[in-house]
């Protein structure tokens, strides 16, 4: 495995996402902010500043994760309808390497529109005089990085074996069931059927918890998590996505052209 060809890969990805216009998504999130901004005063009851805060984190959280999903399960197949998979094949690229490259590339594009959508964020708390945490916030969105870096991992792993749509559609279930996975396990527990606690302890083990990575509440409360807390939760973050990509390598790697 060659770290030079994987970054040519990942650059080359990168400007390709980039050329799609994907920014554009930037633009709609000041666009919803300013709204926000002009509306809120008039329809909350002193809460306005605190609604603020709520809804730019999550705003930023759900663009970020329609483009991992959407982009991303289609990273590889549009390299399989192109047929371009074709000339890089006999080149001297692995699959494992175009695999990494991939999701370095998007990995980058996200963490660029993640940093940009902060910095509006950031900036229209500044000009609105709502009380926050800098490093609250920031911690927030760097974890929201992970959390789309390991949703980028998913969307591809279903990409390589499945058509875009089909991979669009499980990738969204993988992110909601991520979401309440936790919950689930708690109906499971309460539920006094021990098939109904079976399955649920089954997606639990399973699909990524990702509400190990969200910290907009906390951020919101200028509240950060112990360090140990965030550590265990970046470690698990890194190992679920090392995991996924080695399933998608392998899974590429047994397909014919």
């Amino acid at each position: 495995m060659s770290l030079v060809r994987i970054w040519v890969i990942a650059a080359n990805g990168f400007r390709e996402v980039i050329r799609d216009r994907i920014l554009y998504v930037i633009g709609f999130l000041a666009i919803v902010l300013a709204f926000a901004l002009r509306l809120l005063p008039e329809i909350s009851v002193g809460a306005d500043g605190k609604i603020f805060l709520d809804l730019g984190l999550a705003a930023t959280a759900l663009l970020g994760a329609i483009v991992a999903i959407f982009v991303g399960t289609g990273l590889i197949n549009k390299e399989i309808e192109k047929r371009t998979v074709l000339v890089l094949i006999p080149k001297p690229i692995s699959r494992t390497e175009l695999i990494i490259g991939k999701h370095l590339g998007l990995s980058g594009v996200l963490g660029v529109m993640v940093a940009v959508m902060t910095a509006i964020y950031l900036g229209m708390l500044v000009w609105a005089k709502v009380e926050f945490s800098l490093l609250s916030l920031i911690v927030a969105q760097v974890y929201l990085f992970l959390e789309l870096a390991l949703l980028t991992a998913v969307a591809i792993t279903f990409g390589v074996f499945t058509s875009s749509i089909l991979a669009t559609l499980l990738s969204f279930g993988v992110y909601i069931m991520g979401h309440i996975s936790r919950d689930l396990l708690q109906l499971g527990k309460i539920s006094n059927n021990s098939n109904i606690e079976a399955i649920t302890q089954g997606i639990y083990f399973v699909i990524p918890n990702l509400e190990r990575f969200n910290l907009k509440n906390t951020a919101a409360y200028g509240i950060l998590p112990s360090g140990i807390e965030l550590f265990t939760h970046a470690l698990y973050g890194i190992v679920y996505i090392i995991l996924l990509l080695g399933i998608a390598s392998v899974i590429f790697s047994r397909r014919q052209f």
